[in-house]
């Protein structure tokens, strides 16, 4: 049984695998070649977050598929009054073909998985993205040709985004390097994993210092869902971690800008830099359809 509940899982090799898979998919769509690979099958889609790219890239991504994409909403489930995770997962394996669940808990998902006999897809957890990760990873190889030998720099907090960077920038041949404040580093599984990488990560507490050379710059909120009674608290934390003009001078001419959305103009990133990499940054928001379709397919093409 495949799942893919976060890139710790996969090889650089099975990665690139899917990033193929997704660029067929993207081009056969805006070719208009139909690509019915999941006719007949059924996705649940569980939400105990707030989405717009995920629920639309999905259900769209389904669609495109041949398949047919469920939305639960937690509220409407008893998952959401306190029914155990093993009991929904063994009651939708009966009914369903796949679950995608967006939460907060990555145990949850693991949980899923474990006591479920269809594939699980994590769709955002507090540990890790690894959906968003594959678009962005996407997007960058679109723009530059290949992974292999980038230099990516995050700025702003360890959280479950630069979490998923660092697995999937490590495994598939760039070097990556981390900004943020002390007491926002990535939990110590991440840089555990980092550590084997050598040179190739570098964990800063200076923007400036991570991101010189740097191929991609990547940014996200400040204060993610769930903490927002933290927001003031953190940006006294992350004064001088906006990606503006000054700091992306640091960085190699023909540097990218990504974001994974929503962003916070004039906090984690400028108008002026935002609009002046927009055409990037929605595409890899696009991207996000692309990448979730070749999961889709890879986890549950018969």
């Amino acid at each position: 049984m495949k799942h893919f509940l976060k890139l710790l899982d996969y090889s650089g090799k099975e990665i690139i695998e899917m990033l193929n898979l997704a660029d067929q998919l993207k081009y056969e769509q805006k070719h208009g070649i139909e690509h019915k690979l999941l006719a007949g099958k059924t996705l649940g889609m569980i939400f105990q977050k707030a989405s717009t790219r995920t629920r639309v890239s999905f259900e769209v991504g389904m669609y495109q598929l041949g398949g047919y994409p469920l939305f639960l909403s937690a509220n409407d489930m008893q998952i959401g009054r306190g029914e155990p995770v093993e009991d929904t997962a063994r009651v939708l394996s009966r009914f369903i073909d796949g679950i995608m669940i967006r939460t907060f808990e990555q145990a949850e998902v693991e949980a899923l998985a474990e006591h479920g006999t269809i594939p699980i897809i994590n769709g955002l957890t507090d540990f890790c993205h690894p959906c968003q990760v594959m678009a962005d990873l996407m997007t960058i190889r679109e723009y530059k040709g290949t992974l292999e030998g980038l230099k990516m720099c995050f700025v702003g907090d360890g959280n479950n985004m630069a979490n998923s960077l660092i697995v999937g920038g490590l495994k598939t041949g760039m070097s990556v390097t981390i900004a943020c404040p002390e007491g926002y580093e990535p939990p110590k599984e991440i840089l555990e994993f980092a550590k084997a990488y050598g040179d190739k990560f570098g964990l800063y507490h200076s923007p400036k210092e991570a991101v010189q050379n740097a191929d991609v710059v990547y940014t996200d909120v400040w204060a993610s869902m769930g903490q927002e009674q933290e927001a003031k608290d953190r940006a006294k934390a992350f004064k001088g971690f906006c990606v503006d003009s000054e700091l992306m001078s640091y960085t190699n001419k023909d540097c990218m800008v990504l974001h994974c959305l929503p962003a916070h103009r004039g906090e984690e990133i400028t108008a002026e830099v935002l609009e002046a990499h927009a055409n990037e940054i929605f595409d890899e928001a696009e991207n996000r359809l692309h990448a979730q379709k070749a999961v889709l397919v890879t986890m549950m093409k018969d």
